[in-house]
């Protein structure tokens, strides 16, 4: 889905009122009765990401994403999916694309009364006209992927609120469209049952990839599902990017000041604080190599890796010593096999108690159990302590052996060696 340069104005004079906006003129100075709700709105959602659309009220987001489905028709820009334009298009042509390529979650549920959970949920599918018994079936595996199998022949009513949003959130599923619109669909739910619903979408979206344009007030909830996110304000949007980026990039002050509450730990990851490795030993190095690169670098001990950069473990200098004392010529009998690497996407709220059990800065890994960075202990707590400035400077050195003990090993290592 792509959005060019879209203009919401209401009021009469919509196309002057872009012109002018065009030009530079502010929101609040145009005509009395004329009000722009979105300014020059362009983005890209990509295919299979959860895209988070956040801002406070009267940013303009709600009006945003009815211009998705044309529900709002624009004042001047683009809406396309694929090969479908939403905007300049025939009423039958947008009551087609909306039967097939758009669904959306409401945030007060839109379910009907008087049908039962699996006609509310095939409801989408009849609309498609699709027949009776196809859309029951496709109804009732929905119906059981987000968890409401045997509550079928009830009513709305009959159930909670957390339970209605499902039905609304496996009739949008069942109509299997292109792209999936919520707006603000948890925000009417108890804070528990909303992070239930938040945990569920994240859940679903691993196995069924949709494509979502999802609405919300709330940072936290934007953050916590969000691949991307768009954070607007006074109609315009004001920065797009991963979680990550708009936390710890803002583009302005105003975003700043937004995210200054947000709960770093559950956002950031440990790719976002680790640090390239200062040195690390290969499993093929010799000790007397080993030790002197540990003495050069200030270290204490050292990760050991695999030439494709798989971690193989760590050794100390003092185990490393004795091998050179010993005129040992590989490490392997120092290396020890509990390196405790992290994932490069463990939160930093599951970092803090790993990283106080490491005897080095704690290891990270890719999906290929490479090494890709280090993050020194004093690292996490000065970013933990939203000082990032302090994280970014900060080091974590355990005492090294003494230089003159390490020299004297070198030195005899050799005149045994000449």
């Amino acid at each position: 889905m792509r959005a060019e340069g879209l203009f919401k104005v209401f009021g009469r004079g919509g196309s002057q009122a872009v012109e002018q906006l065009r030009k530079g003129t502010a929101r609040t100075d145009l005509a009395d009765g004329i009000t722009a709700a979105v300014i020059d709105a362009s983005f890209e959602v990509k295919k299979g990401e959860i895209f988070v659309v956040m801002g406070l009220s009267g940013s303009g987001k709600s009006t945003l994403i009815r211009m998705l489905n044309g529900l709002h028709p624009a004042t001047a820009g683009s809406v396309t999916i694929g090969d479908d334009s939403i905007t300049d298009v025939s009423a039958s042509k947008l009551r087609d694309i909306r039967r097939h390529r758009i669904s959306m979650v409401f945030q007060h549920f839109a379910l009907l009364p008087h049908r039962t959970v699996i006609d509310n949920v095939a409801y989408g599918l009849e609309i498609q006209g699709m027949g009776k018994d196809e859309r029951i079936a496709r109804a009732r595996k929905v119906t059981e992927i987000v968890g409401l199998a045997g509550w079928e022949e009830k009513h709305p009513s009959e159930l909670s609120g957390g339970m209605q949003q499902r039905v609304g959130l496996a009739r949008a599923l069942a109509a299997d469209t292109d792209v999936l619109l919520m707006d603000e669909a948890f925000s009417a739910l108890d804070p528990l049952i909303r992070r239930e619903m938040q945990d569920q979408l994240l859940e679903l979206q691993e196995t069924l990839g949709k494509t979502i344009v999802f609405i919300t007030h709330d940072l936290n909830e934007a953050m916590y599902i969000g691949d991307r996110i768009a954070v607007m304000r006074d109609g315009r949007i004001v920065q797009i990017g991963a979680p990550e980026d708009i936390l710890t990039n803002p583009a302005n002050d105003y975003v700043e000041q937004f995210v200054q509450d947000v709960d770093r730990t559950k956002v950031l990851t440990a790719e976002s604080v680790m640090r390239k490795p200062r040195a690390v030993i290969h499993e093929n190095d010799g000790p007397t190599g080993a030790l002197s690169m540990m003495r050069d670098e200030q270290l204490s001990a050292a990760y050991v890796i695999k030439r494709d950069r798989t971690i193989v473990g760590w050794v100390r200098d003092r185990d490393v010593l004795d091998l050179v004392r010993k005129g040992e010529k590989s490490i392997r009998s120092a290396i020890q096999a509990d390196h405790g690497a992290v994932d490069k996407d463990t939160s930093l709220a599951d970092l803090l108690i790993p990283s106080l059990e490491a005897a080095l800065p704690l290891a990270v890994k890719d999906d290929r159990d490479r090494l890709v960075g280090v993050i020194p202990r004093v690292t996490l707590l000065a970013t933990l302590g939203g000082e990032p400035e302090a994280a970014a400077q900060a080091t974590h050195r355990p005492d090294p052996l003494p230089t003159e003990v390490v020299d004297r090993a070198l030195d005899n290592a050799g005149k045994e060696n000449a």
